[in-house]
């Protein structure tokens, strides 16, 4: 019987390291800030945000914001996927001398 908990003990440490390892939380338990995007661009993104020792998740809605604010710059997404950000002050010049 003792055999059997052994065995149950070592493929529950097994199963955990794997979970750890898919889930990538070594990265969530390192001293560094860091932004992670998952499923860009579809409904089920989402969003996790580490600044020192507080983390945030955000997850994609359907749902859009009102109220009031400032244009702070344009977002294009290339032919290739790559997305480029252009400052409210660049795009006024881009659009004036157009």
């Amino acid at each position: 019987m003792a055999n059997l908990f052994d065995v149950a003990m070592v493929f529950a440490v097994a199963l955990m390291v794997a979970l750890v390892s898919y889930l990538q939380v070594p990265a969530l338990l390192k001293e560094n800030d860091y932004t992670v995007i998952t499923n860009p661009g579809t409904p089920e993104m989402e969003i996790v945000v580490k600044q020192g020792e507080e983390i945030k998740h955000y997850e994609a809605s359907q749902s859009q914001g009102a109220g009031q604010g400032e244009l702070l710059g344009q977002a294009y997404r290339l032919p290739d996927g790559r997305v480029i950000y252009v400052p409210a002050d660049e795009v006024e010049q881009t659009e004036t001398s157009e």
